[in-house]
């Protein structure tokens, strides 16, 4: 039974990150077949902000970060109420699960395995799993976005922080093996951005526009 319970929480997580938000947004309310036909190709929040506006993008944005939030810290904790782990080891599942997620999120199997490139639902898992990095990740996101308009940039050197984050005395984690969970999952956004760094080397990327910014 508890490897029952356990197959069915990661299984949860990688269809709930498989979840196509941007997908079923575009086709539900706008009446767009498939949103990656359109823009940068890619079903995720920063091509539905591009290709649907700011309330789609919005909305695709919170909901994929949930996947990863629900994922991480929900089922490990009903796993935990199950009997089915120790709390101890909670922290493990939590990793597992929120990987899961963004594996689904990734290749999810309700969309022919082509979805976005994680990082709504990779700051939904670090919301779960390391609470207290993500503000500093958020102002680090903010101020790249604002002084480069390249939400891919913005994105990667938030990942980045995180990873570089867990090496510092107030946010080491108990656990020394999370440091490098941290960089894997940089490298994971810098591998689903590998696209964008080609062409913010050839100066052809999308900048976000600002109203204040010079054209």
């Amino acid at each position: 039974m508890t490897f029952l319970y356990i197959a069915l929480a990661l299984l949860a997580a990688y269809l709930l990150g498989s979840i196509p938000t941007a997908l079923w947004v575009g086709r539900r309310f706008f009446g767009l077949a498939d949103i990656r036909a359109h823009g940068s190709g890619n079903a995720g929040a920063t091509n539905t902000f591009r290709v649907l506006g700011p309330k789609a993008g919005s909305a695709v944005l919170l909901i994929d970060a949930l996947k990863g939030f629900v994922a991480a810290y929900f089922l490990p904790q009903w796993l935990v109420a199950q009997g089915a782990i120790a709390p101890e080891h909670a922290l493990y599942f939590k990793l597992a699960c929120g990987v899961l997620a963004i594996v689904g999120h990734i290749y999810p199997v309700f969309a022919q395995f082509r979805g976005g490139k994680g990082v709504a639902t990779v700051l939904g898992m670090m919301l779960g799993v390391a609470p207290a990095t993500v503000g500093v990740c958020l102002l680090v996101f903010i101020a790249m976005l604002l002084l480069f308009r390249y939400v891919s940039l913005a994105s990667m050197t938030a990942g980045l922080t995180f990873a570089l984050l867990q090496l510092l005395p107030q946010f080491r984690p108990a656990q020394p093996f999370m440091v490098a969970v941290g960089f894997v999952l940089a490298a994971l956004l810098i591998y689903t951005h590998r696209a964008n760094i080609g062409r913010l080397r050839a100066g052809t990327e999308g900048r976000v526009p600002l109203p204040w910014a010079k054209k």
